[in-house]
């Protein structure tokens, strides 16, 4: 008779749990090489000797002792006990710290199996591990594996099911040691203290005036002075293992001189980390990602929107051969369809560049260094490091970026980072950056990334600007601290990575823009149909809006089209095109010179190209975007700060550039 077990993955922050689970269940959760990926709990099935296993993947913590919201869904779940086995991923490159949590959980229960996972990059760097040896010591079954190339995996299921079916009894016998650290914040935290000031309480030093916590504060300062940890050693102290050296590590790791790999590691970290070549190096990595984006996007793009011309051609002969009036066929093919489709052409080819490279640069490890660099800019700015992850998410998307700030801790600085992460461009408004970069300023394909990495550079120092006056308004407070595990460097899964991406971010983020491009085209169609007197009343709008937008160095019809686009940034070019030429539907163009053609006789010139690049880079999200601030913020007043923020910040700057030319 079949039974389901459950069965749940617990361990460190990238250490493969979420590589583990997808060889388990055929699923293909996300395995990116950096912390904080898995925020949510992770379901999945398999199926072993006629057993149904239900699997769990928890997020990763590094102890029981929580720092994180994460960390504590990790924790509920493990002291819960609602599984029948446990299996402990354990970094066979990094033993003696993640043996801490293995230990932890020893003590709750004995329905273990460690599974030494990475054991390929252990052999790299020279590190031999006796299994035998460590599983006797600890008493549990352990595992050896390489879950990315699924090494290991039969033996994996194994043990699981001999520890569930009662084959094997693990009899734990690890000691726990907690750093005298997290007993200071675990008195402050019982006081009624949230974690992150309890960190920066004892690290500031400040003795707070609430006579309750000011006690807790005392006896915790007593567990420090005991470990000989003060306040210029504090910083230090947090970061050193929380899982002592002992006789286990002594007797079960043996490590040989620094391989090769190790080697050239430490010289990738210098350059890309050092004091000097940490920037030049971020700015030349974004400066090929958007060049390779912008070379190689053109032809497919132009190649879709062809097929596309010829099957609405198609289309509309054959409704008009079905009788079907005129007017119908317009609304359908010229206006829902063509937006449409105009979405599509124009989104999926950068998007399935842009999304695989960004995800071969994280599992290699790059994107993670990246955050470490710009962490001191954001802690400057009186907001949480991890902004940084979110911020380079926004760059693909903004929604992926928005719900990317759940992996900040705290309420505050969560909200900073989702208000200015619409400050990020994302994939969608590279277009019109691009078109307007080659028609007005150069149409070397070289040239026009090092410009739209100058708008990127230009993003991001509103983004830190932004953040420092949130830090000193609306949202006041102290940043959290921020601790990120810097992965090895590891040889990216090119065809995986390809897949995933494609799947999980290229066609999500296509579908979503997708389904509010089709109502968008029916509103767009309507206001370019009815006619005021003459005029479209698309025309009649965008004449009312002439005044504010001639005072922004735009004009009316820029303004309405970025209006009219807000649920897509890619229509934004075809509705300047429609209005200016009176069409009535969306007009594409033969090439970017009569697209500048068209432009420059209604009106356009350099101060009206770069002040239309700036306000694409700030205004307000698009719908997908600002559904998606809903959804995590839940408050209207948030929602509208989104709003407000981009827009504001864009405004000022068109203003004041049309002032200045």
């Amino acid at each position: 008779m079949k039974t389901e077990r459950k069965i749940a993955l617990a361990g460190n922050p990238n250490v493969g749990k979420s590589t583990v689970f997808n060889e388990l269940t055929g699923s293909n959760q996300h395995t990116g090489n950096w912390t904080g990926k898995t925020v949510d709990l992770a379901e999945g099935c398999y199926y072993y000797k006629y057993n149904d296993y239900k699997l769990y993947d928890l997020p990763g913590t590094y102890s029981l002792v929580i720092s994180s919201k994460e960390e504590e869904v990790a924790r509920d779940f493990i002291e819960g006990l609602d599984y029948e086995c446990i299996v402990c991923v354990v970094d066979a490159t990094n033993l003696e710290r993640n043996l801490n949590l293995v230990l932890q959980i020893s003590e709750i229960t004995n329905k273990i199996v460690v599974l030494l996972n990475l054991c390929d990059e252990a052999k790299k760097r020279n590190i031999k591990i006796n299994c035998e040896k460590l599983s006797e010591m600890l008493g549990v079954p352990v595992v050896q594996a390489t879950a990315r190339s699924g090494k290991g995996i039969n033996n994996l299921l194994e043990a699981v099911h001999n520890v569930v079916t009662g084959n094997e009894n693990p009899n734990p016998k690890g000691i726990t040691y907690i750093s005298p650290i997290e007993q200071a914040v675990g008195v402050l935290e019982r006081a009624g203290l949230e974690r992150y000031k309890a960190l920066r309480i004892l690290e500031d030093g400040k003795e707070p005036d609430d006579l309750k916590l000011k006690a807790a504060y005392l006896k915790a300062w007593n567990i420090l002075e005991r470990f000989n940890v003060s306040g210029d050693n504090f910083i230090e102290s947090r970061t050193l293992s929380v899982y002592q050296k002992s006789d286990l590590i002594r007797k079960t790791v043996s490590e040989a001189l620094p391989s090769k790999a190790e080697k050239r590691e430490k010289v990738l970290d210098k350059v890309l980390m050092g004091k000097y070549t940490a920037i030049p190096c971020m700015l030349f990595i974004f400066a090929v990602v958007l060049w390779i984006t912008i070379a190689g996007s053109n032809y497919p793009s132009d190649l879709l929107r062809n097929v596309f011309d010829h099957f609405e051609i198609w289309l509309a002969d054959t409704l008009a051969g079905w009788g079907i009036s005129a007017i119908v066929i317009s609304l359908v093919v010229n206006g829902i369809l063509r937006v449409l489709l105009w979405v599509v052409a124009v989104m999926l080819p950068p998007m399935a560049i842009f999304f695989p490279l960004f995800a071969v640069l994280e599992d290699f490890g790059v994107l993670p260094r990246i955050a470490f660099n710009l962490d001191p800019c954001f802690k400057f700015c009186g907001a949480c490091g991890k902004q940084a992850l979110t911020t380079c998410m926004g760059y693909g998307c903004n929604a992926v970026g928005v719900t990317g700030a759940r992996i900040i801790d705290s309420p505050r600085e969560r909200k900073i980072a989702i208000i200015t992460n619409s400050l990020s461009p994302c994939n969608g408004r590279f277009p019109l950056l691009i078109a307007v970069t080659a028609m007005f300023f150069t149409k070397n394909t070289l040239l026009s990334a090092l410009i739209l990495l100058g708008f990127i550079t230009w993003s991001m120092a509103a983004t830190l600007l932004s953040s420092f006056m949130l830090t000193k308004t609306a949202l006041k407070g102290d940043s959290s601290s921020f601790v990120l595990e810097l992965p090895p460097y590891r040889k990216p899964q090119f065809f995986k990575i390809i897949g995933q991406t494609v799947k999980e971010k290229v066609f999500f983020v296509l579908l979503r823009a997708v389904a509010v491009a089709a109502p968008a085209g029916l509103v767009i169609w309507i206001l370019a149909n009815i006619k005021v007197g003459d005029a479209m009343l698309l025309n009649v709008i965008a004449e009312f809006l002439e005044p504010v937008g001639k005072f922004m160095g735009l004009d009316g019809v820029i303004l309405l089209a970025f209006i009219l686009g807000f649920p897509a940034n890619e229509i934004v070019i075809p509705i300047i095109l429609m209005t200016y030429l009176s069409t009535g539907e969306l007009s594409d163009y033969s090439s970017l010179e009569s697209l500048r053609t068209i432009l420059v006789d209604n009106g356009w010139s350099a101060t009206t190209a770069i002040c239309t690049c700036v306000f694409s880079m700030f205004h307000f999200p698009c719908s997908t975007t600002l559904l998606t601030i809903w959804k995590e913020t839940k408050s209207v007043k948030w929602t509208a700060m989104s709003v407000a923020v981009p827009l504001l910040l864009g405004f000022v700057l068109c203003v004041f550039i049309n002032f200045i030319f």
